[in-house]
Formats: C-alpha cells, sequence, structure tokens
C-alpha cells in the first residue's frame, strides 16, 4: 500500500471510530473524543467537521462549563439510516425498525407457525414488505435486514446448522433472503439479543436468556464468543440435577427443563401464558408463589454456576427476563445462599428489552458495519 493509500486509510479508520464511539457513548464532547480514543484534538476536530458537514453527526447541546468555553455534545443524526430486524421463532415473527442511534421506531408481532417451505419464506418476505411500507421511514435510507433464529448458525457458509425449536437442521438461509431486495444479516436468537442488551458498554458479560428454552451468549472484549462449533453458551444444557427432569436434549437434569419460560406460563394452562402468571403473582396466588420460589431457587443455581466460570456481569434477559426486575431482591438472596465468592449480587443486571431483543439485536450489526465501511 502506497504512503498516501496508507494516510487515507488511516483517516477513514479514525473517522469511524469516532462516529462509533459517538454512537455508543450517546452524548459526548470532543475533549472526550480525543481522551477516551488516544487521539489528537486537532485529528478529532477534523473529522468532527466532517461528520457534522455530511449531517451523520450533530450538536445537541453544550456541557456545564467549569470556567472557559463551553463544550459542545455530539450525538449521532438518527434518521440518516435504518435497519430493519426479523425474529422468527416456532409460532411467531416479530420485525423491527431501528434508527442510527438503535432506538425502536416501530415495532410488530404476528403469529406465524414456521414452516420450512417456499411458501413460508415467501409470506415472511411479503409481511417484511408491507411492515417497511408502513413503518413511516424511507426505504432508500434502510441498510439492510438482519434475521434472528434459534438454533445453531453457521454465518461463515449461511446455514441453519440444527434448530430444536423450529425441527430443522441443514439449512442454506439463501432459501431465505433470496427473497428480501436488501443486505441480510443472520444469527442466532440468544446472541442477537445479546448485542442489544450489551453492544458498546466495554464490559464482558453474559447474558442469559430465559424464553422457551434457555440459552445465551458469551461477550468477550467487545464481540461475542461463538465457541469451535458456532455453540457456545448452551446455558440451557448445564446440569443442575443430575438425574433431575428429562430435557428435549435426551439429557436429564438440564437448566432448560426447569428456568425456561414454559415451566411458568404451563401453569396457567395452553390459553394462558407469562402475563397471566405474573399477574397470579400480584394477585398473592399461593399456588403460583410456590411454583415461582422454585423457579428462583433453580434460577440462582444457573446463575451462581456462571458466575462461577465467568466472573463478570449476568444479564437476565429473555420473555422471563423481562418481568423480573420486580423480584431480583428475593433471587438476590436465593444466589447469596450458593455464592460464598460474591459479598453482594450487583453483577445481576435486568434486560433493557422486554420485547423483541432479537429483533434489535442483529439489526444493530447494520449499524455498526455502516460506521466501519464508511468513506
Amino acid at each position: 500500500m502506497k504512503i498516501n493509500e496508507k494516510a487515507m486509510e488511516k483517516k477513514r479508520q479514525n473517522k469511524a471510530r469516532i462516529a462509533s464511539h459517538i454512537l455508543h457513548r450517546k452524548q459526548v464532547s470532543k475533549p472526550e473524543l480525543a481522551i477516551e480514543l488516544g487521539l489528537s484534538m486537532p485529528t478529532v476536530l477534523q473529522n468532527v467537521k466532517e461528520l457534522l458537514e455530511a449531517g451523520i453527526v450533530e450538536e445537541v447541546g453544550e456541557y456545564e462549563s467549569t470556567g472557559g468555553r463551553k463544550a459542545k455534545a455530539l450525538s449521532v443524526v438518527k434518521d440518516v439510516r435504518y435497519a430493519a430486524g426479523v425474529d422468527i421463532t416456532a409460532n411467531h415473527v416479530g420485525f423491527v425498525i431501528i434508527d442510527l442511534k438503535g432506538d425502536a421506531v416501530c415495532s410488530i408481532r404476528v403469529r406465524r407457525r414456521f414452516e420450512n417451505t417456499a411458501e413460508y419464506y415467501e409470506g415472511l418476505a411479503a409481511e417484511l414488505e408491507q411492515f417497511l411500507d408502513t413503518g413511516g421511514v424511507d426505504k432508500k435510507k434502510i441498510l439492510g435486514v438482519g434475521i434472528s433464529l434459534p438454533g445453531i448458525i453457521d454465518k461463515e457458509n449461511s446455514r441453519l446448522v440444527r434448530s430444536h425449536i423450529l425441527q430443522v437442521s441443514d439449512i442454506n438461509l439463501e432459501v431465505i433472503s433470496r427473497h428480501i431486495p436488501y443486505p441480510v444479516h443472520f444469527e442466532n436468537d440468544a446472541n442477537s439479543a445479546a448485542i442489544a442488551e450489551l453492544k458498546g458498554r466495554d464490559q464482558n458479560a453474559v447474558y442469559l436468556s430465559l424464553s422457551n428454552t434457555v440459552g445465551g451468549s458469551i461477550y468477550l472484549d467487545n464481540d461475542i464468543y461463538g465457541g469451535d462449533h458456532f455453540r457456545s453458551a448452551e446455558f440451557g444444557h448445564m446440569i443442575i440435577y443430575p438425574e433431575g427432569k428429562p430435557c428435549y436434549c435426551g439429557k436429564r437434569g438440564c437448566a432448560d427443563p426447569y428456568c425456561s419460560a414454559r415451566v411458568l406460563s404451563s401453569f396457567v394452562g395452553e390459553d394462558g401464558g407469562l402475563g397471566e402468571f405474573f399477574q397470579l403473582l400480584v394477585n398473592k396466588d399461593r399456588d403460583a408463589a410456590a411454583v415461582w420460589d422454585t423457579y428462583l431457587e433453580d434460577l440462582s443455581i444457573v446463575i451462581t454456576n456462571l458466575r462461577m466460570c465467568f466472573d463478570c456481569d449476568i444479564v437476565l434477559g429473555g420473555y422471563v427476563g423481562g418481568y423480573l426486575r420486580p423480584y431480583m431482591s428475593q433471587l438476590g438472596r436465593k444466589v447469596m445462599v450458593h455464592n460464598k465468592f460474591d459479598n453482594d449480587t450487583l453483577y445481576m443486571k435486568n434486560c433493557s428489552y422486554e420485547k423483541e431483543a432479537s429483533a434489535v439485536g442483529i439489526a444493530m450489526t447494520f449499524m455498526d458495519e455502516y460506521f466501519r465501511t464508511m468513506i
């Protein structure tokens, strides 16, 4: 690479770093950018000037002065670009549009039973297009469509290796993407949700997904750790009770049959759901309270094991995670019985996205790609 080319590439990288940092910090001043990114002030000033002129960044206010001139607060212009996310489950599809800041502009969840058929994929694409038409955004500004699926995904070869939930294996994901007239990214649903919850936090964490199956994601050094065979963080298949309840994986005593959302929703029958179960708790139903207490005891064992393995924050997400906030003290007391290494449970974090976390997270991958490749 010639000297001029190297200089241009370095400049492009600096601009991308600055824009991405502004995105993740929400609001930041130029002096803070220089300090936090280790860049000179002239470099920051020139790149910020170009980002302002391009309409990607804007000044949104001023910091309190500590003497002298007040520093301007910088933020990303949210409506410069958009991305769409699609979360495919066994019985539903969630759709979301996010802006450049990663905030959801609109979302919808529709009942659509998964089928590995051309008709299903064509219908999915048509429903997506209809959603985008009614989303109220300029479709020319859409960077792409992210699709999250439950199962093991080989992103390099664009294949769904296996999905117990969808009851399929070895699916070429082009059967979906060829119907969608935008760039398409695919990712596992738990990894997608972890991206939504953890992206830009600059801190290692574990994401525990408590949905109709138990899964999760390991977020190390600002990236998802996928493992050697794309199946890291199968937390639902850690054995917590040897020779315990049978699990769909064929083993006994896995965390999944004790901590999945189905444990709670099944209490209220086929016509009920998590919302109805938690309403029973609010109404002080004694039987529901007993089921919940047992659930939290089992969950406390899983959390303790994860803390012992990773020694970092644990974010509690998935369907159940969205309801956990009022019960964190109760859960924390149970965890402290098992965990003799920590003096508190502040490492347990509530999820930020109670709904459509997977759709938001996979859509966010386009935002980072946009900044990485910007000129």
